[in-house]
């Protein structure tokens, strides 16, 4: 089931968030640490207004709630609302309060028995959980991951847990993230979502049902994902998510940030993910776990997206096509003869590659040089400090592969001493914000502008040919630009 947690100060605001997510949800989450004062009254009669099973809570600051006052009224104030007709009531593990239970007994409330820890996982947590469980309550754990690994140990959840038929896991946080659309994956009866963030990681009801469709994943739905640091605001889920719906591929795609690459393949093969792209800064990182390369990623040696194939992991890299194509023309006709390439990463690595296949000359700057003499001296290239980029106004291309110009660093332009001319062609890597500070300035003395979208578009329909096996749907295609922008 799909949680909706309710963050209204009011009880009409509550149900207007109702009326505006109903199509997605299929319970709610009434929180009385949200509501005004005067509100909390009205409380015991919120069920009969809605046509959906309530879960009734009072959340302490200390847990990651609202809840300061005292903890007497707290413990009055949810007795006095489950006059109401709720289906489950959330009491925090510590809570021992026989009458609250009882009550919640006699009117047929389940009780969830929660605990949260911001600080990581107790090496008893199953324990725990499994003593909750034997009194007849459901446990809940809302945990910080902190890792990958930390990750790893809460999806044993399931197979360590499988006696017990109803229960919450919740991974907080960037890394916990993956525990809040895979919820079956790891074993829990629910997940939660909200309007807006009403904890470290939650996602609106709309993203939860249409964009990741979490309630439908089953034992045959193949797994895929982008690994990366950071990673949780990529625009690939939709790229990918909208192409498997349109095919009725089963199959769903989310973000995995990662620290580890080592822990990141054992997660892998226990969740049997079947596919994932690679972006910073893994690209080369994935390399050694590989058993299997194109030869493309031999002579890039950066790797942006990984399929199993006959118990393999097989590499290979769509950058390197995604970024030439829209170039193909011009450095065909030599309108394009030389290129400044700006960092020397993973992402420079497919483009210089690519450049010099096409009889590009190509410069490669950055702000470790010793990095772009190493990419310079594989590919034949010339090198420079970023700080002498200026130097280099004659080039016919300019492309910009650092993450400067991506939050948090929205208003970094790499370059922004070198003097653009209007006849160059400035390509972006970045594609959030559509216009970086770079482009700005190059749309301002009329260089043709290539963007950081389209070159995703482009790069991640072919991983999903890499994925599914089938062509990216035709009629999406257009629509992907124009949503992110």
């Amino acid at each position: 089931m799909i949680c909706l947690v309710l963050t209204g100060k009011t009880i009409q605001e509550n149900l207007n968030q109702i009326a505006d997510n109903r199509p997605y949800i299929d319970l709610c989450e009434l929180r009385l640490d949200y509501l005004k004062a005067e509100e909390l009254a009205q409380a015991s009669h919120f069920p009969s207004k809605v046509d959906l099973p309530v879960i009734l809570t009072c959340r302490r600051k200390s847990d990651g709630g609202q809840w300061e006052e005292n903890e007497r009224l707290r413990v009055a104030l949810l007795e006095s609302a489950l006059e109401g007709d709720f289906a489950y009531i959330d009491l925090e593990s510590d809570l021992k309060r026989i009458s609250l239970e009882q009550k919640a007994q006699r009117r047929g409330v389940r009780v969830i028995r929660s605990l949260h820890d911001f600080t990581g996982i107790p090496s008893d947590i199953f324990h725990r959980m499994s003593k909750i469980a034997a009194r007849g309550e459901i446990p809940k754990v809302a945990l910080f991951v902190a890792s990958v690994s930390d990750l790893i140990t809460l999806f044993r959840a399931r197979e360590e847990l499988k006696m017990v038929e109803e229960k919450i896991v919740i991974g907080m946080g960037d890394y916990g993230f993956p525990t809040r659309i895979l919820y079956k994956k790891i074993g829990s009866f629910l997940t939660y979502c909200s309007p807006k963030e009403a904890a470290p990681g939650q996602i609106t009801p709309q993203e939860m049902k249409e964009l990741y469709r979490a309630d439908r994943v089953n034992d045959d739905t193949k797994i895929f994902g982008v690994i990366g640091n950071p990673v949780l605001r990529s625009f690939s889920p939709v790229i990918q998510n909208k192409g498997f719906h349109e095919i009725n591929f089963n199959a769903i795609y989310l973000p995995f940030p990662v620290d580890s690459v080592r822990a990141f393949f054992t997660l892998a093969e226990m969740l049997k993910i079947s596919g994932f792209s690679v972006t910073v800064p893994h690209k080369q990182g994935v390399l050694p776990y590989l058993g299997k390369i194109t030869r493309e990623v031999k002579q890039i040696g950066s790797c942006n997206t990984v399929v199993r194939a006959n118990n393999l992991w097989k590499g290979t890299n769509t950058d390197y096509y995604g970024f030439v194509e829209p170039l193909i023309g011009d450095l065909d006709t030599k309108k394009i003869q030389s290129a400044l390439v700006v960092g020397a990463g993973g992402a420079a690595r497919a483009v210089v590659w690519a450049l010099r296949n096409h009889g590009c000359r190509v410069t490669i700057v950055n702000r470790d040089v010793k990095r772009a003499e190493s990419l310079a001296n594989e590919t034949m290239s010339a090198f420079d400090s970023l700080e002498n980029a200026p130097l280099y106004g004659a080039v016919d291309l300019i492309v910009q592969t650092t993450p400067l110009g991506m939050a948090p660093l929205e208003e970094e332009d790499p370059i922004a001493t070198y003097a653009l001319r209007g006849q160059q062609t400035v390509y972006e890597l970045i594609y959030r914000p559509h216009y970086t500070p770079l482009l700005k300035r190059a749309k301002a003395k009329g260089c043709t502008l290539h963007f950081g979208l389209e070159m995703l578009v482009r790069q991640g329909k072919l991983q999903f040919e890499a994925f599914s096996g089938y062509h990216y749907p035709k009629r999406l295609e257009s629509t992907l630009t124009l949503e992110e922008n």
